[in-house]
């Protein structure tokens, strides 16, 4: 039995991770002969890329916009497959503050984490809507998810970063107050919200367990959207601090972005990725667009067929 850690993408487990803990749960990683641990990042130590890179972590779960950053730097880090075939993101501000689309940010106060990649989105946003970029007036959130109810209390007019299946349900501010756009709706280029990956060497040594490891994982991914039900018991093992409602909507909304239009999991789309490399170079997200087609190794997810329709999902 092979022993490897595997860290998630968030700094506590959410539903986009439900696909692991399915998977570990029903004992497919042990029919691989895989013993997995499930970890958060230690924010003290870096993301989930630098555990992978100094060896905290065997498999990782990270934005592939970060992997291309570290490639051009030279960190010997690859994407193994596609977690989520959306954007994740959203824009989010509540009625009352004469916010009706994206343009209207100019002006306003939008709080995100003011990275490279977070300040070109924002401006390239409220571009495409025909606003003026140099107008918005950009707040330095960090690490922190503001919701609705810190945009009711003053804090900002607008965030960017939310996610519309996550952070965006959170609050108390009524739904009819709610506005929240997903990027990928409002002008934003396509990409994968999260890759699944892991350093260039065990890749090398282990080819077999990268794909042993990647079979057990697509079948929990396809369990979770299946069966909702089920998957909420166990989610509610793992984050009993959030209440049921909310895991619940956010499985039900997070489950169809696991697989593509084909219904695979895992298939990481060149088409939206190359486009997306080039966009990330353009606004100084990452060094350079070059590579960016080594950045990921295709055909390690088994063609097993297509996703099955989700049943016991709670709206």
């Amino acid at each position: 039995m092979t022993r490897i850690r595997v860290m998630l993408d968030y700094f506590h487990p959410w539903p986009n991770a439900a696909g692991l803990y399915v998977a570990r749960e029903h004992g497919w990683y042990a029919e691989a002969g895989i013993e997995v641990d499930l970890v958060t990042q230690d924010p003290g130590v870096g993301d989930t890329l630098e555990h992978l890179a100094t060896g905290r972590a065997e498999f990782g779960v990270f934005p592939p916009n970060r992997l291309l950053a570290r490639r051009a730097s030279g960190q010997p880090l690859v994407g193994v497959a596609a977690v989520n075939h959306r954007a994740l993101e959203a824009i989010q501000t509540v009625t009352g503050r004469g916010i009706s689309r994206p343009r209207d940010l100019a002006g306003r106060r939008v709080a995100c984490n003011p990275t490279p990649r977070g300040v070109a989105m924002v401006r390239h946003l409220v571009a495409a809507d025909g606003g003026d970029p140099d107008a918005v007036d950009l707040l330095d959130a960090g690490y922190r998810e503001l919701t609705v109810d810190d945009i009711e209390a003053g804090e900002a007019d607008a965030t960017f970063g939310n996610y519309w299946s996550w952070d965006a349900l959170r609050g108390d501010l009524p739904e009819e107050r709610r506005i929240t756009w997903p990027v990928d709706e409002i002008g934003a280029p396509a990409y994968h919200s999260y890759w699944l990956g892991t350093r260039q060497d065990l890749l090398d040594f282990d080819h077999d367990l990268v794909r042993r490891f990647l079979a057990a994982t697509e079948r929990g991914y396809l369990a979770a959207a299946r069966d909702q039900a089920a998957t909420l018991a166990l989610l509610e093992r793992v984050i009993p601090y959030f209440p049921r409602t909310l895991i619940a909507r956010s499985l039900a909304l997070v489950a169809p972005t696991w697989t593509d239009s084909a219904g695979r999991w895992g298939v990481i789309d060149p088409a939206r990725t190359g486009p997306y490399a080039s966009w990330l170079a353009e606004h100084g997200a990452v060094p350079t667009a070059d590579g960016w087609r080594d950045a990921w190794v295709p055909q390690l997810v088994p063609a097993t067929g297509t996703a099955p329709a989700p049943a016991g999902a709670t709206p």
